[in-house]
């Protein structure tokens, strides 16, 4: 039994082999982008031209402001950090960073507890109404952004969403779709005899949700959040169409302005705003990835 067991391991370890491996070279394509935008913003414009696969070399400058010094003990090193320090100063990025957190953030809120309200009212309340509301946000799911772009932006206009307010109930519109859908699925495995319980005890039905339901609600939660703000984050048409882009820019909007006239790009400056961009969201990912399957697994459940 023991040879039979070991034999068994040994074949298992053999055919899982070929897969390991598609999966690691996978993964190095997949990162590999990210790699190369790393080591990029730490390059002159020259070297990323004529060099843009190498490492960075010896591109330091001599001398420079106070941050550059604080960062460099001799006036010559591996790494170019004029790319960070002139990228900042060019886009305001810290003002932009602040509209893209303010934004996230809120939004990100503001559909979790509306979608996560609705989404129980409808899997709890079984009338003709409810039922059109969740085939309604699913059929929103599979409606392209590109038709109804150019009359959101007018709509948005004339209601006055151009701001930073404004535009957190447009996302709400366009990001409740998936959220209803997972919270729906995720309502239907909850015992409805828990909400029983709490309403004989004398909670009426918003103490309900937010002291009973909302917790148990919490894997679905994070896994709409993650996949809201990863989206909202990085977005940068959604900005352009609606937000007064002379008083609000958000990072992907910022970062366009390190192109000059007649299609000049500073690269540099670009490669190192984006890894600023993309370093917030990573982390975010990080810390939460783990409840991403719990969540979409729960929310998928069927009643």
């Amino acid at each position: 039994m023991a040879k039979d067991s070991n034999v068994s391991a040994v074949r298992k370890a053999k055919n899982g082999t070929p897969l390991t491996i598609f999966f690691t070279l996978l993964s190095i394509v997949w990162v590999s982008p990210i790699f190369i935008v790393l080591i990029n913003s730490f390059k002159k414009k020259t070297f990323i031209n004529k060099e843009p696969f190498k490492l960075a070399s010896s591109v330091g400058s001599k001398g420079g402001s106070a941050l550059e010094q604080f960062f460099f003990t001799s006036k010559k090193s591996f790494v170019h950090w004029d790319n960070y320090i002139g990228g900042i100063e060019k886009i305001d990025f810290f003002k932009a960073f602040g509209y893209s957190l303010f934004i996230t953030v809120a939004s990100v809120l503001v559909i979790i507890i509306c979608t996560s309200m609705c989404g129980w009212y409808i899997t709890r309340v079984k009338t003709k109404f409810t039922a059109g509301v969740y085939y309604l946000c699913v059929f929103s799911m599979i409606i392209p952004f590109q038709m109804v772009m150019f009359s959101l932006s007018k709509v948005a206009d004339m209601l006055g969403f151009d701001n930073p307010l404004g535009i957190i109930l447009v996302y709400l519109g366009f990001g409740a779709g998936l959220a209803v859908f997972m919270f729906c699925g995720f309502v239907k495995a909850i015992p409805l005899e828990i909400e029983e319980a709490a309403m004989i005890d004398g909670c009426n039905p918003i103490q309900t949700f937010f002291k009973i339901v909302l917790p148990i609600l919490k894997p679905t939660c994070i896994t709409v959040a993650i996949l809201q703000a990863m989206w909202i984050w990085n977005d940068y048409l959604l900005p352009y169409l609606v937000l007064d882009i002379k008083k609000y820019k958000t990072i992907p909007i910022a970062i366009q302005y390190l192109k000059g006239g007649y299609g000049s790009v500073d690269m540099g400056a670009m490669m190192a705003m984006l890894v600023l961009a993309i370093i917030p969201i990573i982390i975010f990912y990080a810390v939460c990835q783990k409840y991403i399957i719990e969540g979409v697994v729960a929310g998928a459940v069927k009643g």
